[in-house]
């Protein structure tokens, strides 16, 4: 076996930002923020979407855009012609 081919698991806390929902599990990134629970010193990891706040795992129905991205886009830019292209040598 080779030495030090697997990353060190560290004791984690990922919390959700928008719910504030905490889970504890291990983790191999670290965290200057510290949380210590039941004299186990925890890294305090903040996510932005968990299972407790995203749409699929919540039944919450979300906002679906149903303008195409180039129809989007030709109405912000179709107005705007690109200038000519210069001439060389000229």
């Amino acid at each position: 076996m080779k030495k030090d081919l697997h990353p060190e698991n560290h004791p984690a806390i990922f919390v959700d930002m928008t719910t504030g929902t905490k889970f504890v599990t291990t983790s191999t990134r670290t965290s200057d923020k510290k949380e210590t629970i039941d004299g186990v010193e925890y890294n305090v990891l903040s996510m932005g979407v968990t299972s407790d706040s995203h749409p699929f795992f919540t039944g919450q129905k979300q906002f679906v855009d149903t303008e195409g991205r180039i129809d989007k886009f030709q109405k912000r830019f179709g107005a705007v012609r690109r200038a000519g292209k210069p001439k060389l040598g000229a």
